[in-house]
């Protein structure tokens, strides 16, 4: 039997949320061909361990040195011993590019480390920081290579970060979009039970200040009509959207279940999806909502406008802010046939170009070509 990749994950924070379902997702597919040493750069937000499936061989790093803190030689020298043990090292976001620069200050008998971008926290959501672009040029020349999920992240790399294309790859999210057509059991979400002529707004997302998640709060508190909004998630902000909702008179009508795996077997108890971020690239979410023949209510960010279907895309609000999802909201809460409409066509969309199959190819081709072994992993 072939030996194991031996993989190290450097993630700046492991609680899921889209990069991390991925992540996991992967490792899931790579079976036993890989096993994983995880690393979350926020000590003790390990949410995403509970959907590695049972049979996966890992463990979470104890004790390993910090991702993150001033820039210090020290520091990175240590990042680069514990690197040096491993075949293939994959780090994640900006809390973890100090993982790459490790590489670069000690290259030396280093393994391969691919950088994985996947957007940005509340403080760059509204726009990027020239000492963090100067410091991603810098380490990412030691990279192997640099994967996005999108075309709105692909055009910052090559300009703002000045990649060159040849170690630049966009490999878009893809999921089992099959499974989504399943219908979901009445029960799927603890606490939740549909009444008649509800309409259900649902939305999946860490409950972080980059989400705005208050805002889809008021936004839903404006519509009018039997409408109930389900924000499956876990994070800091919850407090925050509970106070949203308590001041719009809607708490009865939010409901907070908390993070759920397997959104396959729940999503399709929406009516329709709504994001409310201030910063996504291409977010799985979406792709779940298309893949449940969900319409798609959001702000135009990232490359969400160009994800969702045609039909959809007239849908996608103009700007941000809760007046403008809140009528997006109405149109699509006012009008089954629409939703019915433009959910077919999104799910139409999912099946064509957000296959799992894909996104689980490419990642096999740039893995296994980076440690020099194709067919490494299956």
């Amino acid at each position: 039997m072939a030996v194991a990749l031996h993989i190290l994950h450097l993630h700046s924070s492991f609680d899921l949320g889209g990069k991390e379902a991925r992540a996991v997702r992967l490792m899931n597919l790579f079976g036993d061909a890989a096993r994983h040493t995880i690393v979350s750069g926020v000590p003790g937000a390990l949410g995403a361990r509970a959907a590695i499936a049972p049979g996966i061989a890992y463990e979470i790093a104890q004790n390993p040195p910090p991702l993150t803190g001033k820039p210090s030689v020290a520091r990175y020298e240590a990042i680069a011993r514990f690197m040096r043990r491993f075949d293939l090292v994959l780090t994640y976001n900006w809390g973890a590019i100090d993982g790459v620069m490790a590489r670069r200050v000690f290259g030396k008998n280093m393994p391969p480390v691919i950088h994985h971008e996947d957007g940005f926290n509340s403080d760059e959501a509204d726009g990027l920081k020239p000492q963090r672009n100067m410091y991603r040029r810098v380490a990412l020349s030691a990279a192997h290579g640099l994967v996005v999920p999108s075309a709105t992240l692909e055009q910052i790399a090559l300009r703002a970060w000045k990649q060159p294309r040849s170690r630049l790859h966009r490999i878009v999210n893809g999921i089992d979009v099959d499974r989504y057509a399943v219908p979901p059991g009445a029960r799927a979400i603890p606490g939740f039970r549909r009444k008649p002529g509800d309409v259900v707004i649902g939305t999946l997302a860490g409950l972080r200040e980059v989400k705005d998640l208050p805002m889809l709060v008021r936004a839903a508190g404006g519509v009018s009509g039997k409408v109930r909004l389900v924000i499956v998630g876990e994070g800091p902000e919850r407090a925050r959207i509970e106070a949203a909702a308590a001041a719009m008179d809607i708490a009865d009508r939010v409901h907070l279940p908390g993070f759920l795996p397997d959104p396959a077997s729940y999503v399709g108890l929406f009516d329709m999806l709504a994001l409310s971020s201030r910063s996504e690239q291409f977010p799985i979410a979406v792709v779940e909502g298309m893949a449940a023949g969900l319409p798609i209510a959001a702000p135009p960010v990232g490359d969400v406008p160009s994800m969702v279907s045609e039909e959809n895309a007239a849908y996608i609000a103009r700007g941000h802010g809760e007046l403008w999802l809140r009528d997006i909201l109405q149109l699509f809460a006012a009008n089954e046939p629409l939703r019915r409409r433009v959910g077919a066509a999104n799910r139409a969309k999912a099946q064509r170009d957000y296959a799992e199959a894909t996104m689980l190819a490419a990642y096999r081709r740039l893995y296994a070509e980076a440690v020099g072994a194709p067919g490494i992993l299956g």
